[in-house]
């Protein structure tokens, strides 16, 4: 009777482990980007080590800061690139290949079964794929540097079950932000949320890790959905090692389970400063933007693009409009599709493969008072500028708002 979390931290511990055990897991891949690994290796040195305990298991991409912004942001980039190569981590990837939760998994370093952890809060995305993902500290990713464990506590699960089809113009963020508005920004503090329905099965991979990518905006450890067919068909030819897929037993225990009905669920909005503060694009007040923003490790994949393409084909965007790819290979697919051309031709700026303006770091900051429709996970007051407003919505709700200047309903476009 466990859940999937208890049944990998059984193997990742090596005996069994029941929710609340705290435990000593071996990791099976370990993930700091450029705005993290320069703590971690800090640590890493205090500790007196000479070397990782697996160059082959650490990823380090390079997506925060990126291209380098300052004196200061190059030099931390030497910094990390010297130990890379003193170490002779060979999964290294430098400025512009893209996000660090899209690229574990596409380059096959996120499998069902496995212990992922990476020193960035959205690390949950993993999840997706039927493994663990979390986020941990700086402090605790040098102690995996070290030593390839890590003493964690496993986390009750929760079960969240999603029934029926989305509504043509409601995208899995939709479904994702209307669960948080429900559960709260802390109401699954440190659990794993598991995720179920045919609503779940019926959506890609990508739609999967915009779900489990906001599973932390909930308090959430991980959100985690049990691998399938599409699972399996996105990691062939991928996936670097073997994997075995795990599931949760029928009589597996949860702490709690909530049912939603997906056509039940509208396009969603955010509002700020809070991720939780959520109501229906369709109650909200007029609200005018200056700026749009399509991006980030939420909803930057292709199908994000293509979906914001099509609304803004052959028409011209009303305020400032941002789009970055989440990745090198989105950025190629999306060019080859004609989707980049699109987006320029309607008066977007596309960023270089990154995080772009979602972490406030310098590309794409708005002015205080200005206002912001961005499909990145988070909303806090200064997150993208000290005095700016943030709201959250799908690529769909986004574009329709870019072509309008003001919060628009997909629907009415």
């Amino acid at each position: 009777m466990s859940t999937i979390s208890e049944k990998i931290f059984s193997r990742a511990a090596g005996k069994e482990a029941k929710a609340n055990d705290f435990v000593i897991a071996n990791v099976d891949y370990a993930m700091a980007h450029d705005g993290t690994s320069i703590l971690a290796l800090k640590a890493f040195r205090e500790m007196e080590v000479e070397k990782a305990w697996n160059p082959d298991r650490i990823v380090i991409p390079f997506d925060h800061l990126t291209p380098a912004n300052t004196d200061t942001t190059a030099g931390l980039h030497q910094n990390t690139r010297a130990w890379i190569k003193e170490q002779g981590i060979k999964n290294f990837f430098d400025v512009g290949e893209g996000i660090c939760h899209q690229l574990l998994p596409e380059n096959g370093f996120v499998m069902p079964g496995k212990l992922v952890i990476g020193a960035d809060s959205h690390s949950c995305t993993y999840g997706a794929f039927g493994a663990f993902g979390t986020g941990v500290g700086a402090t605790d990713m040098a102690e995996i540097f070290a030593s390839g464990k890590l003493w964690l506590k496993v986390p009750e699960s929760i079960k969240i079950t999603t029934e029926g089809k989305l509504g043509k113009d409601t995208y899995s963020k939709d479904l994702t932000l209307k669960i948080i508005g429900e559960i709260g920004i802390a109401g699954a503090t440190y659990k794993a949320a598991e995720f179920y329905g045919d609503t779940i099965e019926n959506m890609s991979m990508s739609g999967r890790m915009t779900l489990c990518n906001m599973a932390i905006e909930m308090g959430a450890k991980t959100g985690i959905v049990p691998p399938d067919k599409t699972t399996f068909d996105y990691l062939k030819g991928r996936a670097v090692e073997d994997y075995e897929a795990v599931y949760a037993d029928d009589d597996a225990a949860y702490a709690k389970e909530y049912h939603f009905e997906a056509k039940e669920i509208e396009p969603q909005i955010a509002c700020p400063h809070n991720v939780d503060s959520v109501i229906n694009v369709s109650d909200m007040p007029d609200i005018k933007i200056d700026q749009a923003f399509i991006g980030t490790c939420t909803n930057g994949r292709l199908e994000d693009l293509e979906v914001a393409a099509s609304i803004l084909k052959g028409e011209k965007v009303a305020v400032r409009t941002i789009v970055v790819p989440a990745s090198r290979d989105v950025y190629i697919k999306a060019l080859r599709m004609g989707i980049i051309e699109t987006l320029l031709e309607s008066g977007v700026t596309i960023g270089p493969p990154g995080c772009g303006p979602c972490l406030g770091g310098h590309l794409g900051v708005i002015g205080n008072g200005e206002v912001c429709i961005s499909t990145a996970n988070r909303n806090f007051k200064g997150r993208m500028g000290t005095g700016g407003y943030i709201y959250l919505g799908s690529p769909a709700t986004a574009a329709a708002s870019a072509l309008t200047g003001e919060i628009t309903n997909p629907a009415d476009i």
